[in-house]
């Protein structure tokens, strides 16, 4: 008996050590333990998504790609296929499988290492929310009494949810969701049984059994995990078959964009960044932009197109690297190390024929490519000059030679054609002149190129462009269309340095005295700075200042009249929108909208009624000084400090620039843009010295748009590159296509305006029965005097006689 209760007590005690160890390793751990609480209000990490405002992906930023998603959207085949691989007796066990962890014990006493950790799906989910992947006791413990806990507070399907939606499987996938767009492009419930079962295999090593890097081992994987589903029932025998017949079809596919916008897209994420700093990236944020898919993909056609016509006007500057004299496989290297320039691919001449050339991909695949996609390949000696025409491919192009090539199809036939990166790059802004929003910007050729966004970020000198910001300053200040504003030549002395400026017109002509509003269609330089000297430098600074240019970008001294301030595409549209829309400065924004991982909105543009400040007319008509504007504007300042749009200058003037403008498309440096046959275009070019910069600036009432073209470090584009040849062709294919079965659409006529016959000779009401008289629009307060017998030159009658002298006070030059 005293042996039989030896025994007894003996096995009482080794069933009781367990148990003792356990609850006292509990009681010793337990205040150290995470809350398991936290997990029914998780948070898992969800990238930034940028979308356009018709909701179509633009990007996504965020080290994790995962897509939660709810238990009831698993498909129940996955569930078996998990089950099967990780955890057979999940529905049963209470968070600890005692038999796994025995086995799993076994294998450490037999080998001396771990093996397997003996883990449930429970387990694993404390691990992967509270504990490190570090192997040892302590941690494998905590891990034991955190599944314990996990399993009293939540359910199996809570559980599994938290489970499905954590795990990492490979290749930046966190949960299945996220998987299986990675490997297969679809979603998880789209998935065969077989695809199934391949994700299923993935969490025990994500590395290991990965289809992309080891197919045969991961096939292997998928095969026990299909094997181990029939055995425990949960597919017949047919299915089973047809699903281990089934090959292995994973891919890799990356998130691609709905809609082309990478310039767009950095420029939300940075906002983002801004706004929430590295929450940004994870916190499942949702970025919708103004920008209109449509509109976003045609300013990319738009630019592409016209930086590349450019290019091949200039001829062909040699490949990017010619490596005939070097072995293959340092070849391919090299080639492998390009990558694609807005559809640009990089290929490897590896033979020349008569009839065109042959090159390979980096890919591997190598494609014919015509002679005739190569004759306007003429070398390129400088911006003003190329050598002869190419008569055969070999006067192009050698063997080893790397090239550009990009993919063609026309009729529903593809075809690849020889290709140069442009090295000019361009701009352009698209915004709505009654909001703000941008509707449409790209900021350069390439942003695989550059990430630079000249958009925003390239500072550069308007030209002419920017003339239509003092003729409505000379406009606010008296002045009409119908002004006389003498065009004849003018000098500047500076005493104290001993410099003289001559400023001249482009084509170094004289028109005498002209009005205004031709004066403008002909952008004549001499008119703009005569008007300059008249309104005075001080009041044009500051008048510029309502259209939000910053002081610090414009010069002071006359050469602010023909454009020679530091301003970037978006401020230039900014400014340009004020006539667009009425008198009214606008803030440029490109969010309109930000929800979280829940749809809940957490931000939202909503653009206010239009503010009127002093620059609405009083009883008398007059409006007020730029002075009580300014002062206006100060004391308000804080409280308009949020608003989108705010009245700056008079519409009539506004109404009058567009009308002025319009004549710069009908008869002036604009003709081109009649091609669109649309009766409801503005604009106006803009060429700095030696064509370092082209610009076009245009609108209707609905969206104005400036494009830029130049290099980014400044130099000439070349003979006969202006404003209306590199820059209007890419603002009409724009403008064209945005607006097309869209109504003609310009700011109706405000109150306050007559129109009269004027006399184009004197500036004066026209004579009855005077034979070139034409209708000019005038403010009501400011019409042209009567006509009077034909005398001396006439003098100007609103704010001072224009200058008609060869001299000019001494100012400060460049």
């Amino acid at each position: 008996m005293r042996v039989i209760k030896f025994f007894w007590w003996s096995l009482l005690a080794l069933l009781c050590a367990p148990i003792m160890a356990l609850s006292g390793a509990f009681l010793y751990l337990n205040p150290t333990l995470p809350d398991v609480d936290a997990l029914k209000s998780v948070q898992l990490q969800i990238p930034l998504r940028v979308y356009s405002q018709d909701q179509r992906l633009i990007a996504e930023f965020g080290e994790m790609r995962r897509n939660p998603i709810t238990i009831e959207q698993v498909p129940q085949d996955f569930v078996h296929a998990l089950l099967a691989a990780e955890d057979d007796n999940f529905q049963h066990h209470y968070g600890v499988d005692v038999k796994s962890l025995m086995r799993a014990a076994a294998q450490l006493l037999q080998s001396g290492r771990i093996q397997t950790g003996g883990s449930t799906i429970t387990m694993q989910v404390a691990k992967n929310f509270f504990l490190s992947s570090e192997r040892s006791f302590s941690r494998k413990l905590n891990e034991i009494l955190l599944a314990l806990q996990i399993e009293r507070q939540l359910s199996k399907d809570e559980i599994l949810e938290l489970y499905v939606n954590k795990i990492y499987l490979g290749n930046r996938a966190y949960g299945i969701e996220a998987a299986a767009n990675v490997y297969y492009g679809k979603g998880i419930q789209e998935l065969s049984l077989a695809q199934l079962a391949m994700i299923a295999g993935l969490p025990k090593a994500p590395s290991r059994f990965n289809p992309l890097v080891n197919p045969e081992r991961a096939k292997e994987r998928r095969d026990w995990i299909l094997g181990r589903m029939n055995k425990l029932g949960y597919i017949d025998e047919p299915s089973l078959q047809v699903a281990l017949s089934a090959p292995v079809d994973a891919r890799y596919h990356v998130p691609s964009p709905e809609v082309s916008a990478p310039y767009i897209a950095e420029m939300a994420r940075a906002e983002m960044v801004g706004r929430y700093g590295s929450a940004a990236y994870t916190d499942g944020f949702n970025v919708f932009v103004t920008i209109n898919s449509e509109r976003q993909q045609i300013a990319n056609q738009a630019l592409r197109k016209g930086l590349i016509e450019y290019d091949h006007r200039h001829g062909y500057r040699g490949p990017e690297a010619r490596l005939g004299d070097k072995p293959l496989a340092e070849q391919l290297q090299r080639l492998s190390q390009l990558s694609t320039m807005n559809g640009m691919e990089p290929a490897l001449v590896t033979s020349v024929e008569a009839s065109g050339l042959m090159a390979r991909l980096r890919n591997g695949e190598e494609h014919v490519v015509a002679w005739d996609s190569m004759k306007w390949a003429r070398p390129f000696i400088n911006s003003r000059s190329m050598g002869a025409s190419p008569k055969q491919p070999a006067d192009v192009v050698q063997v080893g030679d790397i090239i550009r090539l990009e993919k063609i199809t026309k009729d529903e036939v593809q075809s690849w054609q020889f290709a140069q990166v442009p090295k000019a790059q361009s701009a352009l802004v698209s915004l709505n002149p009654h909001t703000g929003a941008i509707e449409a910007l790209v900021g350069g050729f390439s942003f695989e190129q550059s990430n630079y966004n000249r958009a925003v970020q390239a500072k550069r000198q308007p030209g002419s462009s920017f003339k239509p910001f003092i003729y409505a300053a000379a406009l606010d200040k008296g002045y009409s269309p119908a002004s006389l504003v003498n065009d004849a030549p003018i000098v500047f002395v500076d005493e104290h340095l001993d410099k003289v400026w001559r400023p001249k017109n482009d084509n170094n002509t004289f028109l005498g005295p002209i009005t205004l509003r031709e004066a403008l269609y002909r952008s004549r330089n001499l008119v703009s700075i005569r008007l300059l000297q008249d309104i005075g430098i001080d009041y044009a600074l500051k008048y510029a200042q309502l259209f939000g240019f910053e002081p610090d970008d414009l010069p002071r001294n006359y050469s602010l009249a023909l454009g020679t301030a530091s301003l970037t595409p978006m401020q230039i549209a900014t400014g340009w929108s004020v006539f667009a829309n009425g008198g009214y400065q606008i803030k440029p924004y490109l969010i309109e909208r930000i929800t979280d991982r829940d749809g809940k909105e957490l931000f939202s543009t909503l653009p206010p009624a239009k503010q009127t400040t002093a620059l609405d007319q009083e009883e008398t008509g007059e409006s007020m000084s730029l002075s009580q504007l300014a002062a206006e504007v100060a004391a308000n300042e804080a409280a308009v400090e949020d608003l989108h749009m705010q009245q700056v200058i008079d519409e009539r003037t506004a109404y009058l620039m567009t009308s002025m403008l319009q004549d710069v498309i009908r008869r002036g440096t604009g003709r081109r843009a009649l091609a669109l046959g649309r009766s409801d275009l503005a604009g106006k070019t803009g060429t700095t010295n030696d064509s370092k910069d082209a610009w076009f600036s245009g609108y209707n009432a609905d969206l104005v748009t400036t494009v830029w073209v130049g290099f980014d470090q400044p130099e000439s584009l070349g003979r006969n590159e202006y404003g209306g040849t590199a820059a209007l062709p890419i603002w009409m294919s724009y403008m064209g296509a945005a607006l097309q079965d869209m109504p003609n659409h310009l700011p109706s006529e405000p109150a306050g305006m007559v129109s009269m016959r004027v006399d184009p000779n004197t500036g004066r009401a026209a004579a009855p029965g005077a034979n070139d008289a034409y209708f000019e629009v005038f403010k009501s307060e400011h019409t042209p005097p009567p006509a009077e017998p034909i005398g001396s030159f006439p003098q100007d009658n609103y704010g001072g006689a224009p200058s008609a002298g060869g001299s000019a006070a001494p100012i400060d030059l460049f």
